[in-house]
C-alpha cells in the first residue's frame, strides 16, 4: 500500500489509483483533463491541512482544482474567489445541500472559499463540483479577454 505522506518517492497516477480503490476516481480526473485539455500534476503538499501527495489540475496556469487521494474516496479543493463569487452564488440555490451547506460553513479569507469537497460517487454533489470548476475555467477565461483588451 502506497504511503501518501511519504516524500521521498513520487507516486503514479496508477499508484494513486490503487489507492483510492474507486472508480469515480479515474472518472473524474479523465473527465477533467478531457475537458479542459490539461495535464495533472503531481505535487507534494506540506500543508498542514491536507499533508501528502495530491494531484493538480492547471489550465493557463490558473489551478482548476486539487484532487487529495483518500482511501475509497478523494478530496476536491475548489478555490472560489472574487470572480467566481457571484456566479458561484448564483447558482447555489439548484447545488445539493450538502454543497451549499459547505459553502456557507467556509470561511472567507482574502476574498477566498477554499471549499474542501469529499467525493464517493458521481452523484448530484460530484456534477455540482462539476459545475464549479466550470465557473472557475470561465472566469479565468474573461480575466484573459479584459486583459488583453486592456492593452
Amino acid at each position: 500500500m502506497m504511503d501518501l505522506q511519504e516524500k521521498k518517492q513520487r507516486p503514479t497516477m496508477e499508484a494513486i489509483s490503487e489507492y483510492v480503490r474507486n472508480p469515480v476516481f479515474i472518472q473524474f480526473c479523465f473527465e477533467i483533463k478531457n475537458t479542459y485539455k490539461c495535464n495533472e500534476k503531481i505535487e507534494y503538499s506540506s500543508c498542514s491541512w491536507k499533508k501528502g501527495w495530491n494531484i493538480k489540475f492547471k489550465k493557463a496556469g490558473k489551478t482548476l482544482c486539487t484532487v487529495y487521494p483518500g482511501e475509497g474516496y478523494f478530496t476536491v479543493l475548489i478555490v472560489i474567489g472574487t470572480k467566481e463569487k457571484p456566479c458561484i452564488e448564483a447558482i447555489l440555490p439548484e447545488c445539493t445541500m450538502e454543497l451549499s451547506e459547505l459553502y456557507n460553513q467556509t470561511k472567507e479569507g482574502n476574498g477566498q472559499r477554499w471549499l474542501m469537497i469529499d467525493l464517493e460517487d458521481k452523484g448530484n454533489l460530484y456534477n455540482d463540483v462539476l459545475r464549479l470548476i466550470q465557473i472557475r475555467r470561465n472566469s479565468s477565461l474573461s480575466a484573459g479577454v479584459s486583459r488583453k483588451s486592456v492593452k
